[in-house]
């Protein structure tokens, strides 16, 4: 059986209300990608202008018939819904059709949980679709007990879901418990990384705007990359060495997306803290993106709400070599670029140790033959700009740049010149 034929055949339906038409059709095309992604086959796409959205139905009584004919016409298996529907929209939208129903939200967690591999990622999707599901258990009841996969079914699973208010409370619950746990595990990580003074860098971006592959051939890491919405689910720190040999930690994070459910921003707001304690952040835009603006703004206002939007930030216009006819620049600290070039990814290197250098302080030493565990410290640690022996004083002067909370201050005060 070919994978098309085993792919779920799927209505993707939306609401314009009033104005905002072109971002309208992108989130349309944004919902089809994400179809596709979750492994579905969008067959047609129905639209309705109007001035509010219907309580009952979201949509129409009229369009709702249009979907009925279609969904028998095309025999279809699912139906989505490009919003977060309310619990009753939900029921009686499933009373209409024969195909499940599922909404944005539904099928964005479902790519999550089909992406998440760490046993946190696991457990803060789980959380989001128990949160999403317990005021919607009313109108899930056929589904939940159906054992067949598809998308909007996938992560926790078929025991999980009973339809028992209290059970899903209790799951909640465990789960947070557990999440707590793993959150104290890394903060103590990031504490012995800042008694190390590394300096800290975190991709953020839009989803697909190429974070992982930068990622990748900065750090020579293996994160999972690929031409894909939420590629990335888990964050991922490696070490990686500046032009002049310092080395600096690079963290790759999820992608960022329009209207992301508000479940899923509080479940992954532990994962996020990573971004919080970085020294500087790399803004990765998708240059070839007809939306890239609107993206950098999605971006921007999520910062925002994490409350990082406070921490220095460079953009990094990535897939140049592709970019869109009507691409500029937006902001003036950036730099134009294709992470596939070795040369484009150089210039970035060369442009991220000025960032650094803005940050640290400037050193001049004498260091006395015996010193070598501190020359050492300072060849790791530091920006070394000048090493050099003086015969006459028997000792190596040093000039070079250090973070000004480094505990190596302390012990160049005695030697500085």
């Amino acid at each position: 059986m070919n994978e098309e034929m085993l792919k779920e055949k799927v209505i993707i339906v939306g609401c314009q209300l009033n104005d905002h038409q072109e971002r309208f059709l992108y989130s349309m095309d944004e919902l089809k990608s994400l179809t596709e992604t979750a492994q579905g086959t969008v067959v047609m796409q129905v639209t309705q202008n109007r001035e509010r959205v219907d309580a009952s139905t979201y949509i129409g009584k009229g369009k709702v018939e249009e979907i009925k004919a279609l969904e028998e016409e095309l025999e279809v298996d699912l139906i989505i819904f490009n919003d977060e529907l309310s619990p009753s929209q939900l029921r009686n939208l499933a009373k209409h059709f024969s195909s499940r129903v599922i909404d944005r939200t539904q099928l964005i967690l479902d790519i999550f949980a089909q992406r998440a591999r760490s046993k946190e990622g696991k457990l803060q999707v789980e959380l989001a679709q128990l949160q999403y599901l317990l005021p919607r258990l009313g109108g899930q009841g056929a589904d939940l007990s159906r054992l067949g996969g598809g998308i909007g079914t996938r992560g926790p699973g078929e025991t999980k879901l009973e339809s028992d208010r209290r059970h899903i409370r209790r799951r909640i619950s465990e789960i947070k418990t557990q999440l707590n746990t793993i959150v104290h595990h890394r903060e103590r990580y990031r504490e012995r990384r800042k008694r190390n003074q590394a300096f800290q860098i975190a991709l953020v971006g839009y989803t697909n705007a190429g974070k992982s592959t930068l990622f990748n051939r900065l750090s020579s890491a293996d994160s999972y990359e690929e031409n894909q919405l939420f590629a990335t689910l888990d964050p991922m720190t490696r070490k990686f060495v500046l032009p002049s040999g310092y080395s600096a930690l690079l963290t790759d994070t999820v992608g960022f997306i329009q209207d992301l459910p508000t479940t899923l921003i509080a479940a992954f707001r532990s994962t996020l803290e990573e971004v919080k304690e970085a020294d500087l952040l790399l803004h990765v835009v998708d240059a070839s993106n007809p939306d890239y603006d609107q993206h950098q703004k999605t971006v921007q206002h999520l910062l925002e709400e994490l409350q990082m939007d406070h921490l220095p930030q460079f953009t990094v216009y990535n897939k140049i070599d592709e970019q869109h006819p009507n691409f500029i620049p937006t902001v003036t600290n950036c730099i134009l670029m294709s992470a596939l070039k070795e040369e484009d990814r150089l210039q970035l290197k060369i442009e991220i140790e000025k960032q650094v250098l803005h940050t640290m302080i400037p050193y001049d030493a004498l260091i006395p033959q015996t010193g070598g565990k501190l020359l050492s410290t300072l060849k790791n640690d530091t920006i070394l700009r000048e090493l050099v022996f003086q015969e006459d004083e028997q000792a190596y002067r040093c000039k070079g740049y250090v973070l000004p909370n480094h505990p190596v201050l302390g012990l160049l005060k005695q030697y500085e010149r």
